[in-house]
């Protein structure tokens, strides 16, 4: 399969790849999984191998794909290696890569660009957090996702 430039790309070849694992041999899928894990099956359970061997091609065509997300994983795994404790970061609460917050504060329009590495662009800058756009802008402490609507405001 030739690398393909977006995970929604490579979804189709995937996908009928996978698919296509039901009408092998038990040899052939025992030779993908030795070529896979460099063991023989750990069990003659045929569905489980399908299954495991698909999650591996996946899991190969993703690094394939999506390097941005492994290099901001092993960044972070250096980071525990080095201090022992990871920034922790709230789930959903970040968009996209490549999307655009845009708040009317004050009379004027700000606009923040969520880039791949997790970061963001304001005005030319490049911050950790929306909070601490959000403070840039307001001069006070903000919550950056409820600054920029991502979140409701009250108690939960």
């Amino acid at each position: 399969m030739t690398q393909e430039s977006s995970p929604t790309a490579a979804a189709a070849p995937m996908a009928a790849r996978i698919a296509s694992l039901a009408d092998w041999p038990w040899s052939d899928l025992a030779k993908e999984w030795h070529r896979l894990f460099s063991v023989d099956p750990p069990v003659s359970n045929r569905r489980f191998v399908e299954k495991r061997i698909a999650h591996r091609w996946q899991e190969i065509e993703f690094t394939k794909t999506n390097r941005t997300l492994l290099d901001r994983n092993r960044r972070r795994i250096d980071e525990l290696v080095a201090t022992g404790t990871l920034t922790r970061h709230r789930v959903g609460t970040v968009p996209v890569a490549g999307t655009e917050l845009v708040r009317l504060y004050a009379g004027i329009e700000h606009r923040v660009q969520v880039l791949a590495d997790g970061e963001f662009e304001y005005a030319g800058a490049r911050y950790r957090s929306l909070s601490m756009i959000a403070r840039k802008i307001t001069g006070t402490q903000w919550s950056g996702p409820l600054f920029f609507g991502l979140r409701k405001g009250g108690r939960r």
